[in-house]
C-alpha cells in the first residue's frame, strides 16, 4: 500500500523547496524542522530572533545545526522589504508603518514567499487563524477571478484520497463562494496527484427537494461549470448519491458522477466541519490540512493544538502546493 506522505515527497524531491516556518521558538515546529531538514525534502527557514530560537531549541533537545534562521529586526534586506511592502499595500500603509508591521513573523514571512525568496508558508500551532491568513490576503492576496480564500482538508484512508471543501474558512458561501471553491478544490486535487470529479452537496438530489438552500447548490454547479467547462462536476448531490454506485444509479442516472467522486464541495461551513470530522473519527480517514485555496502563492494554517507531526506534514504538503501555484 503506498503512503500519501511519500507520495508527496517523491513528487516534490529535487525540487528545492523553502517553506517559511514564522513560529521559529515553538518547540513542534523546531522538531518538524530538524526533521524536514535531515531528509533535504523541503529546506526549512525559521523565523525568529536567533538567540530565542537557539534557546528553545537547547531546552528541546534539538539541533538546529545547518537550519536557516531568519530574525526580521537583523534581516539584511529589511530595508527592501519594507519598500516592497509599502509599495503592495499600496497606500494603506507608510515606512514608519511597514516597519513597525514587519517585526510580526507572520507578516515578514508572508513577505519572504511574496518576493520570491521562500515557496509558501506554515503557521498557526501559536498564532490564530486570522493572524495567520490576514497577511496572507493583505500581501500575496487570491488569484484573478478568486474573490475569497477557502479551506480544504484531504481525507485519507488507505489508498482513498478524497477532498473535502470548505472546512475551514467561508461561513455562510453563495453560490459564487462555492463555485470558486468547487474550481480550486479540483485545483487542489490535482496537486495531490488525483483526477477531479466534483460533487456539489445538499440535502436533495437533483431536484428531489426543492428550497432556497437546494437552489443555491443547483445555481453554483451551473456557474462552476462555466467557469471551468472541462472540469468533471455535478450537482446537487446528497453525500450517497455522489459516493456510492448503486444510489448513483437510482437517484442520478443521467449523472457523469456515478458514485465515483473524489472532491465535494458542502453548502455551508457548518456542514463542512462537520462532514470531516465524522468522516475521520467515525469513518477511519485521516484528514490533513486544512489547505487554504485561491492564493496565488501557498500559506497554510495549523491548528494550535498540533503536533510536530502535524507541522511536518503541512509542510510537505505546502511544498506540493506550491508547484501548483499560478496555474
Amino acid at each position: 500500500m503506498t503512503n500519501f506522505m511519500d507520495e508527496i515527497k517523491q513528487a516534490i524531491s529535487n525540487k528545492k523547496v523553502k517553506i517559511v516556518l514564522p513560529e521559529g521558538t515553538d518547540e513542534r515546529v523546531l522538531k518538524a524542522a530538524r526533521m524536514l531538514h535531515e531528509e533535504g525534502i523541503v529546506t526549512p527557514i525559521l523565523i525568529g530572533a536567533k538567540e530565542l530560537v537557539e534557546v528553545a531549541a537547547n531546552q528541546a533537545g534539538i539541533n538546529l545545526d545547518g537550519i536557516e534562521i531568519i530574525d526580521p529586526v537583523q534581516y539584511e534586506q529589511l530595508e527592501e522589504l519594507i519598500e516592497k511592502f509599502v509599495e503592495r499595500r499600496n497606500g494603506k500603509a507608510t515606512h514608519a508603518q511597514a516597519r513597525i508591521q514587519l517585526k510580526d513573523v507572520n507578516t515578514f514571512g508572508t513577505m519572504l514567499v511574496y518576493t520570491g525568496y521562500a515557496d509558501g508558508l506554515v503557521s498557526g500551532a501559536a498564532h490564530t487563524t486570522a493572524e495567520t491568513v490576514r497577511p496572507a490576503l493583505q500581501i500575496i492576496k487570491t488569484k484573478p477571478g478568486v474573490s475569497k480564500t477557502s479551506g480544504a482538508f484531504i481525507m485519507v484512508r488507505g489508498e482513498e484520497r478524497l477532498v473535502f471543501a470548505d472546512c475551514a474558512i467561508t461561513i455562510a458561501p453563495t453560490s459564487e463562494d462555492l463555485a470558486e471553491i468547487a474550481v480550486e478544490s479540483a485545483k487542489t486535487a490535482k496537486a495531490f496527484g488525483m483526477e477531479p470529479k466534483v460533487a456539489m452537496l445538499s440535502f436533495s438530489t437533483k431536484g428531489s427537494a426543492v428550497s432556497a438552500e437546494t437552489k443555491k447548490v443547483e445555481e453554483a454547479t451551473k456557474l462552476a461549470q462555466e467557469k471551468s467547462p472541462g472540469l468533471q462536476i455535478d450537482g446537487e448531490f446528497q453525500f450517497d448519491a455522489a459516493y456510492v454506485p448503486e444510489i448513483a444509479g437510482k437517484k442520478a442516472p443521467g449523472s457523469p458522477i456515478q458514485g465515483d467522486a473524489n472532491v465535494f464541495v458542502f453548502p455551508s461551513l457548518e456542514a463542512g466541519n462537520i462532514g470531516y470530522k465524522l468522516t475521520e473519527r467515525l469513518g477511519g480517514f485521516e484528514a490533513l490540512g486544512p489547505i487554504l485555496q485561491g492564493l496565488n502563492m501557498p500559506v497554510n494554517d495549523l491548528s494550535r493544538g498540533c503536533s510536530a507531526d502535524d507541522v511536518y506534514k503541512l509542510v510537505l504538503m505546502t511544498a506540493a502546493q506550491s508547484m501548483m501555484s499560478g496555474e
